[in-house]
């Protein structure tokens, strides 16, 4: 830890790890120390956690379940806004931020627990700013994966981070339960010091300085639209947002309910809770080494649907069952599920978005997810408080089984072809004006000529390339058909700014998009190259001329 930690040490690996193995990332340096940091870190958090909820167990059950929402809230209000702090900015500053104050907001929540001065308001309150560093911190956290380990290993790597989570909730449960007995103080002092971990690591850590993001002209509001201008017609995407979305809410019922459960249905104390939760930590290391099997032999759609069915078993057990150790061993399967699931949509999400905009596309998975538990949490506490735990927890079961059925319908598409590398294929247009960064809106048309039976084809293939348009940066597209030539063909979009479509050429498209292109271009006339223009409004400011090009040496441009 004395020498300075680098993401691109890839080449010292550690002996026993085999580069197909489920540990394969840990032998990257860099990965190794903030994953080791990183545990420490969410066993704190889960001593948090654990101290919180059982300050509140007397309390109504809404009550006790607005820990959870406390800390889920932040995540869907300030998640975007982070996403886009985390593309624009050196994501190890945001991370070190996001460290300092957690540990911040820990200390005073220490110290007005051991003063005696912590009530059921200020506890939600401090959860709540707590949650405001960990979206801060987490879509940073999230894009900088890809810079740790290799492409292939990003599913094994979103595995290892939910093994991670799991051993803290195997051991940090059970750690807080025995702490807090001493007084719950002690329990949010260990948290403070936790996040200590993890910044001596990134003040460690230099990040090779051609990853580092550069500041640049984009407004808050443009660069929120970007993101979601890039989910919008991102269709890959979009269904990994929609599985989050129908597996979320129902398992939310067992994190939500379980203290309940623990304390009214088993009649358990704080360290039979802790137990509880760590039997799901137990479950969620086995499921790290399942995991490759199961994508390998059932697929990643079969291993989602088995995981929902998985969760929805193990509330009905949860709902019926009264015996302590039998509910211990179907917690563990939750473990087993809950990683597979969730580990499979990270590496899913992680390998479709490319760099510019992965902090922000990783911002509105965050979104959905802690939203989804967000509000699910106080729906299952208010339906617990009014017809006992029994309902909320089968409901849940009934929403999963829900979503595990959907599968047929809307499957997650296949990752095998999909390359997020940027790829600058486009060269910089020779203009005889120079236009200033905000100059626009640019309308960019451009003309093709295609064979006329090949004409209804032609069309097929732009859709995608349409869609790769409207992720970049075009606010409008259209494709028109010369009425008098129908094998004349012209393409038309519209962007912002002359530096919205400078960011086109300079990195925002993906190897993904020029095969896209390159598709589409097989079924042009042979000979014939696209003939590109760029125009701009008139009215959005006089631009300045510069010396005309020599006819005849212009580059092809886009």
């Amino acid at each position: 830890m004395r020498e300075a930690l680098t993401g691109t040490s890839r080449s010292a690996p550690v002996r026993r790890a085999r580069a197909d193995s489920a540990w394969a990332p840990l032998a990257t340096r860099v990965f190794r120390a903030l994953w080791v940091a990183q545990l420490v870190s969410n066993v704190g958090s889960w001593m948090q956690m654990v101290g919180a909820q059982w300050l509140l167990i007397g309390q109504d059950a809404a009550l006790v379940t607005l820990v959870q929402t406390a800390s889920s809230l932040p995540m869907a209000l300030l998640a975007l806004p982070s996403g886009v702090v985390a593309d624009r900015y050196d994501r190890r500053a945001v991370l070190l931020a996001a460290q300092a104050a957690l540990f911040a907001v820990s200390a005073v929540l220490s110290v007005l627990a051991f003063t005696g001065a912590l009530t059921p308001v200020l506890l939600l309150v401090l959860t709540f700013l707590l949650g405001c560093g960990t979206a801060l911190m987490g879509p940073a956290w999230q894009a900088v994966q890809p810079e740790l380990v290799e492409r292939r290993q990003l599913g094994r790597a979103a595995a290892l981070g939910g093994v991670n989570m799991n051993l803290a909730r195997a051991v940090g449960p059970a750690l807080g339960g025995v702490v807090v007995a001493a007084g719950a103080g002690w329990v949010f002092a260990f948290n403070a010091a936790s996040y200590l971990g993890i910044a001596a690591v990134l003040l460690l850590w230099r990040r090779p300085r051609a990853e580092v993001p550069v500041p640049g002209d984009e407004r808050l509001l443009s660069a929120l639209d970007a993101g979601r201008r890039y989910v919008r017609y991102a269709p890959g995407v979009r269904r990994v947002l929609l599985r989050t979305a129908l597996f979320v809410p129902g398992a939310a019922a067992l994190w939500a309910l379980l203290p309940l459960v623990a304390s009214r249905s088993l009649h358990l104390g704080s360290g039979g809770y802790g137990l509880l939760l760590g039997a799901v930590g137990v479950g969620a290391v086995a499921g790290a080494f399942v995991l490759p099997h199961s994508n390998r032999v059932l697929g990643v759609n079969r291993t989602l649907g088995a995981g929902a069915v998985v969760f929805a078993c193990v509330l009905v057990v949860l709902a019926t069952v009264r015996v302590p150790w039998l509910v211990t061993v179907a917690l563990s399967f939750s473990g087993l599920a809950w990683i597979g699931v969730l580990s499979t949509l990270n590496a899913a999400l992680q390998t479709r978005l490319p760099g510019w905009v992965r902090a922000r596309g990783l911002a509105v998975y965050l979104l959905v997810f802690q939203g989804g538990q967000t509000l699910a949490a106080p729906l299952w506490g208010t339906l617990a408080d009014r017809l006992g735990l029994t309902v909320p927890l089968l409901a849940g079961g009934a929403f999963l089984l829900a979503g595990a059925a959907s599968l047929w319908r809307w499957p997650l598409h296949d990752t095998e072809g999909v390359d997020a590398s940027p790829s600058a294929h486009w060269p910089v247009p020779p203009l005889v004006f120079a236009p200033g960064p905000a100059t626009g809106p640019v309308l960019v048309t451009v003309s093709y000529r295609v064979a006329s039976d090949n004409s209804a084809a032609f069309s097929d293939r732009m859709r995608h390339v349409a869609r790769s348009r409207r992720r970049t940066g075009a606010l409008t597209w259209g494709l028109y058909q010369d009425g008098q030539d129908p094998g004349h063909f012209v393409e038309h979009y519209l962007v912002a700014s002359w530096s919205e479509h400078l960011a086109q050429h300079g990195g925002r498209l993906t190897v993904t998009d020029r095969r896209h292109e390159e598709f589409a271009r097989q079924l042009l006339l042979p000979g014939t190259e696209p003939e590109v223009t760029h125009a701009f409004d008139t009215l959005s400011g006089p631009v300045v001329p510069v010396v005309p090009a020599v006819p005849g040496t212009e580059a092809p441009t886009r």
